[in-house]
């Protein structure tokens, strides 16, 4: 049986096909759907439509493939204004029902995906919102969704790195979690991260995987982000130029969550919440 799975965020949308019991491959098409939310607390009218027909070429590529296909959005969809909008918008282009998770959820999504049923934890830099998970002796530890992410930062602070540091340590301050196990960093800002630790011009997810990310290392490359400019940065950047512009902001908010909960470093995986939506619907 075939699965395809849809994730639909404030940054990108993302394919993944699975069967067998593996991920055959995953896809991603940045449309920016959380673009001015932060300014304006509403999806705007052309990153709905180019991020609903990203979802319908997805959708589409999955039921050509024999798939059944799911499709489930997180931050911003949940918190705009508007958000119902999108998910209409959607049902029209492609009689595909959206599941909007809640930031509960979606913090369960990247443990499960990460982690399986492992104890350890994990932090995902979304666009909209930054989600902190962690399980300890089979049981949920801790389990926080912040309202901060690197879309969201972007556009309220663009690359200007006092104020960026004012609204990132406002934002973490919620944080009271200080874990034993392995916490992993997933999502697109860490594993774009690890690639460009790496030096990868291609993104290659098996040399990502489990790849150690010491908190010295990860704060040096956001001070080196933060003092180029955008275009500086996708010369560095081959394999995801579309994420230019807002990784220093996101580089920035690891850094300071990593702080917060006391780490010295964190692990990137490419296993996220496209795996764990998959295990939490019971599909794989």
């Amino acid at each position: 049986m075939k699965i395809a799975i849809l994730d639909i965020g404030s940054n990108s949308v993302r394919l993944m096909l699975w069967a067998d019991g593996k991920s055959l491959y995953k896809k991603v098409n940045t449309t920016r759907l959380g673009e001015g939310l932060a300014n304006t607390g509403m999806l705007s009218p052309a990153a709905i439509e180019r991020t609903a027909l990203a979802v319908k070429a997805f959708a589409e590529e999955g039921s050509a493939a024999g798939a059944s296909v799911y499709a489930f959005a997180t931050a911003a969809v949940r918190s705009a204004a508007n958000g119902s909008a999108f998910v209409e918008r959607v049902k029209e282009l492609c009689a595909l029902t959206v599941d909007v998770v809640p930031g509960s959820c979606e913090a369960l999504l990247g443990l499960n995906g990460a982690l399986g049923t492992s104890d350890g934890g994990i932090i995902d830099i979304g666009g909209a919102s930054c989600e902190v998970c962690l399980r300890e002796r089979g049981e949920i530890a801790y389990s926080v969704s912040l309202d901060v992410g690197a879309v969201r930062l972007y556009d309220r602070c663009g690359d200007s790195a006092d104020r960026l540091l004012r609204v990132i340590q406002s934002a973490v301050l919620p944080l009271d979690c200080h874990p034993h196990g392995k916490v992993y960093a997933i999502g697109g800002t860490g594993s774009t991260l690890a690639s460009v630790l790496l030096g990868l011009e291609e993104y290659d997810a098996e040399k990502i995987q489990d790849l150690a990310m010491p908190l010295e290392s990860l704060e040096r490359l956001a001070d080196k982000l933060l003092s180029m400019t955008a275009e500086e940065r996708r010369a560095v950047m081959e394999m995801d130029v579309r994420r230019a512009d807002i990784i220093a902001g996101g580089a920035l908010l690891l850094v300071n969550v990593m702080k917060k909960m006391s780490l010295t470093k964190v692990y990137a995986s490419d296993r996220d919440n496209l795996e764990g939506y998959l295990a939490m619907r019971g599909l794989a």
